[in-house]
């Protein structure tokens, strides 16, 4: 089996991938039968011919639009860390309102907290509200 986030070959009851931490069966990205890339509409993998389960598509346009709201953009994240890190913005974007309004009042813990975020942003390792990882294209 292959991680549908990032395409790496993971155990079959694998809870995470030891490659990018995403659950193997969230982002529907990779076929998880030959871990080839796969188009968000399909229902047939290209690369093996076997059938994208049911789930792999959302049954609705309002599914998607649920889908696409609870994962937060990596570069959008990046580039507000960056610029407005000081600020905290990039924390109130990916819904940590809480640490956000503590960053807003620090200036970003004087810029220290900031910084541990944009490496954290760099990595991988941040995650939004919900626990998701960021949406890399």
């Amino acid at each position: 089996m292959y991680c549908t986030n990032c395409g790496s070959p993971v155990d079959a009851n694998a809870v995470a991938c030891m490659k990018c931490g995403a659950s193997p069966r969230i982002h529907r990205k990779f076929c998880a039968n030959c871990g080839n890339s796969v188009v968000g509409t399909a229902i047939v993998c290209t690369g093996c011919g076997s059938a994208l389960p049911s789930s792999f598509q959302p049954q609705s346009a309002m599914q998607q639009e649920r889908i696409n709201f609870e994962q937060k953009d990596w570069l959008t994240t990046l580039l507000l860390c960056i610029f407005l890190g000081g600020f905290g913005i990039h924390r109130f974007y990916t819904g940590h309102t809480g640490i956000g309004v503590v960053q807003l009042l620090t200036g970003g813990g004087c810029g220290i907290w900031a910084l541990i975020d944009l490496i954290t942003i760099i990595t991988g390792s941040y995650t939004d509200a919900q626990g998701y990882p960021l949406y890399k294209q």
